[in-house]
């Protein structure tokens, strides 16, 4: 492990400086963690990049790897894998953000370099710091809910496809749409509050409905339009999700759709359920009771906003300063990345994926 005792003294680099990156910049800099210096394939991010923060840019990994103790990458899908086994043989720190890979057997050589390294590494699921999931993580496992049976997690768009012709909206580079995008927030959040439990079955739907068209309305898509001939992933999905001991998952998210948004949670328990929307913020518990007259109980909680990048780059220091492992991170990563290749599959298939190997 890293010898340092304060992430103030961790030397730390970025892979990938477009707009995520620099965001990861900016809480670095917040959480006083020494920047040292950045890579990026593309000469004009470099240049921005190094001019914004007075730090070295480089065209290749090996460079910067050379100066740091942890990175972050923050790259398309298809380079997760290069550049966080790269990090991970020379025993340098990683936070990646997710999805894990862009495929299953990408995920898969990640896993095994994370095991076999004894640096940090970490994924970059960071919707699990929002307050209200804390708050409905906590009740849980305090009993309040009872036995938590059926999760349904919506994370949908009316129209919010990403630029077609950007990296979002190509599978050799993406592994696919709307799915690994939004579905994989919408997955884990599912999972974790279900405390992981092994998944034994799968059956999902994926569908390409609307980047097709000639005719897009695109109200909220960002970066430039290439048309529908740069647009081959899923911009939606429908899936059923059963898990160990009858726990189940109702999943649907869109990229574009002909409905109203959607980002809420339903977590039905024996004793309560709670729902929230994890972008806005809303958080709400139902019971019913029996003593004295029967009554219904509907509970608003009102919690401040928090900035969940900083509270994650925050748990992902905190570890390499314990030297604690979050091995859990990467093999929770790669359930999920199970999952969507599970959806993908069973939509294919047009039946049910009941196969699933362990970490």
């Amino acid at each position: 492990m890293t010898p340092q005792h304060d992430r103030t003294t961790l030397r730390t680099g970025l892979v990938g400086l477009g707009n995520i990156g620099q965001y990861h910049a900016e809480r670095l800099l917040d959480l006083g963690v020494p920047l040292v210096g950045g890579m990026d394939i593309s000469a004009d991010a470099r240049e921005s990049f190094a001019r914004r923060y007075d730090v070295d840019a480089y065209d290749d990994h090996t460079d910067l790897y050379d100066e740091v103790d942890a990175v972050i990458v923050t790259t398309p899908n298809k380079f997760h894998e290069e550049y966080t086994v790269a990090a991970l043989e020379r025993e340098v720190h990683v936070l990646v953000e997710k999805p894990l890979a862009h495929s299953l057997e990408s995920a898969r050589r990640i896993v095994d370099a994370a095991k076999a390294s004894e640096a940090v590494c970490m994924v970059g699921f960071n919707n699990r710091f929002l307050n209200t999931v804390r708050i409905v993580r906590d009740r849980i496992e305090r009993g309040d809910l009872g036995r938590v049976n059926h999760i349904e997690a919506n994370y949908v768009r009316r129209r919010g496809v990403p630029g077609r012709g950007s990296w979002f909206t190509r599978r050799a580079v993406a592994g696919g749409g709307s799915l690994i995008d939004l579905g994989v927030h919408a997955i884990d959040l599912a999972l974790y509050l279900h405390e992981y439990p092994d998944v034994v079955e799968v059956n999902g739907v994926t569908r390409t409905e609307f980047g097709t068209q000639e005719e897009y309305a695109y109200l909220d898509m960002w970066g430039d339009d290439a048309g529908p001939e740069e647009f081959d992933v899923d911009d939606s999905a429908s899936a059923f999700i059963r898990c160990a001991d009858e726990r189940t998952i109702s999943l649907e998210v869109a990229w574009a759709t002909n409905r109203p948004p959607t980002h809420e949670f339903f977590v039905r328990g024996t004793e309560a359920a709670a729902r929230f929307d994890f972008l806005e913020g809303d958080l709400s518990f139902y019971s019913a009771s029996a003593a004295g007259p029967h009554h219904l109980e509907d509970t608003s909680v009102e919690t401040a906003h928090n900035d969940t990048h900083a509270d994650e780059q925050r748990a992902f220091f905190d570890a390499i300063v314990g030297g604690r492992s979050l091995e859990d991170s990467v093999d929770q990563a790669f359930a999920v990345q199970q999952v969507i290749d599970a959806i993908y599959r069973s939509s294919d298939l047009g039946r049910c994926v009941m196969d699933f190997e362990s970490p």
